[in-house]
């Protein structure tokens, strides 16, 4: 299952990236993102409730069927012109892509960026339960703030993410939605002071979620768009794939960092973890913009 749906997800990012043009990959990112995420809630909390009344098989043939629609859109999907250049052999689709993308300037400092670029959310997410339950919030509390108001925050901070990257262009849409990204992690430092507090506790979930949901549809946008139309899925599994990288390794000490610091203090530590990123991003600022101005009068803007 795991190893055909990573492969499921290579193919959809790679038919996205070569089916829109360099200025629709943002929105495209916002709706594939949010699709995705509610696909999830409705197969994790839609499954489980189905649980209590039908057997697993039967929650299981039913989300097999629920991948119909998907399978039959595809078949009336149109195959996106195959650009000049596209490889022929084993070797070209897998060892090209890869020399390809490293002669490219400032290509290993694109992977650090991808490295770092959330790290600061993703260490915070890590511990956000365990610091709910110790400021005795119980797990009906913390599942209806962060299932109402989290993931309603999500979505719609990933469809304006999306609509004002077509505004802003993707380098001021990644740092703003960066630094926005930070700022809402204050939210949480406010709560570790306030103590049990439902409204600090739907307006720390409510305003991270959001801008996490903005600077996520950034950050898929701006790996679409380094992608090679030529190379697409191999490039994007090798950009996707250092994408989970943190999460693994920077997320083991969270617990060891909370208790030495205190609630404040790790939140706090989560926001400057973001600033290696946006100093990065900052490296990228000139040709960045000039394949922005390059796309625009491509075309005719």
């Amino acid at each position: 299952m795991a190893f055909c749906s990573a492969s499921q997800d290579i193919v959809i990012d790679a038919y996205r990236r070569e089916s829109l043009a360099d200025d629709e990959q943002g929105l495209g990112a916002s709706l594939y993102v949010n699709g995705y995420r509610v696909g999830m809630l409705l197969s994790s909390g839609g499954g489980l409730i189905l649980a209590d009344f039908v057997p697993f098989s039967a929650v299981y043939w039913t989300m097999a069927a629920a991948m119909l629609p998907g399978l039959i859109t595809t078949l009336f999907c149109v195959e996106p012109p195959v650009p000049a250049g596209t490889p022929r052999t084993l070797r070209d689709a897998v060892v090209q892509p890869f020399v390809e993308y490293f002669s490219r300037q400032d290509a290993g400092l694109i992977l650090l960026f991808v490295l770092l670029y959330k790290v600061g959310e993703m260490m915070s997410s890590q511990m956000t339960t365990p610091f709910y339950l110790d400021l005795a919030f119980t797990k009906t509390e913390i599942g209806t703030v962060v299932k109402l108001f989290g993931f309603w925050a999500t979505v719609i901070g990933g469809l304006l993410g999306g609509v004002l990257i077509l505004r802003l262009g993707l380098y001021r849409s990644l740092w703003t939605f960066g630094v926005l990204q930070a700022i809402g992690l204050i939210g949480f430092v406010i709560l570790a002071r306030l103590g049990h507090s439902l409204p600090g506790l739907a307006l720390a979930v409510s305003s991270e979620n959001l801008f996490s949901g903005m600077a996520t549809t950034a950050y898929v946008a701006f790996m679409a768009n380094l992608t090679n139309k030529k190379f697409t899925a191999t490039q994007y599994a090798l950009l996707s794939s250092l994408m989970g990288i943190p999460r693994v390794i920077v997320n083991t000490p969270t617990g060891y960092l909370a208790e030495w610091l205190g609630w404040e203090g790790f939140f706090l530590f989560c926001m400057l973890s973001t600033i290696p990123g946006l100093w990065l991003l900052t490296r990228f600022r000139s040709w960045m913009e000039a394949e922005r101005e390059m796309a625009a009068k491509a075309n005719g803007g």
